[in-house]
């Protein structure tokens, strides 16, 4: 599966989050294919990355980014148009990105925008 670069972006491994955060890799492809997390495998990678801005500084999954993966699964979406969405400019008039909202707690226009797409 390829994915922008954003979502790659600082992409952890399962057993890097193992290791730090004391999760199960078992847990970790679970909440994966339950659209939980977020993953890619990039280009001629074998292992899936997790970026890390999904995670808080506890090692959970922030609530914001838990809303956004809800709807994107509601709306039937693929982690790959999702990457696309994220990427995408917030506005007319600023060079921001969806996901740059996201990070700065404006979930509800990242919401929106998935409920548009």
């Amino acid at each position: 599966m390829t994915a922008p670069s954003d979502l790659s972006e600082h992409g952890l491994t399962a057993a890097w989050l193992s290791t730090k955060w004391g999760m199960d890799t078992l847990r970790i492809e679970a909440m994966r294919r339950a659209w939980e997390l977020v993953a890619v495998r990039p280009p001629g990678a074998h292992e899936w990355r997790f970026p890390a801005w999904q995670f808080g500084s506890d090692g959970n999954v922030r609530p914001d980014v838990q809303r956004v993966l809800a709807t994107a699964r509601a709306r039937g979406l693929s982690p790959d148009r999702l990457g696309v969405l994220l990427s995408r400019r917030s506005g007319l008039t600023t060079g921001g990105r969806l996901l740059d909202d996201l990070l700065a707690g404006r979930v509800e226009h990242v919401l929106t925008a998935i409920e548009r797409a």
